[in-house]
């Protein structure tokens, strides 16, 4: 059996002044997830503001507990890779 597994990262930019400076950061979260855990990672919503983003994070497995737990881990490390951010995740089986 396939599961497919989704975080779903809302991200409040608070020190971005421009779209400039928010890509910087949600470029650097997304590499960091897509290099420490093989995911797919694509910002999905809020792309015309400055301090705001959405980014959806997804990966498949056989096994739903450890898809889980890894998507667990890499919502740690968004939070690790932009400290200056508040985020908000949300994990979700479909």
């Amino acid at each position: 059996m396939t599961v497919i597994a989704l975080l779903t990262l809302d991200i409040h930019l608070p020190d971005a002044h421009s779209l400039k400076d928010k890509r910087m950061v949600v470029r650097r979260v997304k590499d960091r997830l897509r290099s420490k855990f093989n995911v797919a990672a694509a910002e999905v919503d809020h792309q015309d503001l400055w301090q705001r983003s959405q980014i959806s994070v997804v990966t498949v497995g056989p096994d739903e507990n450890y898809l889980l737990e890894m998507l667990r881990m890499a919502a740690d490390e968004a939070e690790r890779s932009a400290p200056e951010c508040t985020i908000q995740s949300n994990i979700e089986i479909v």
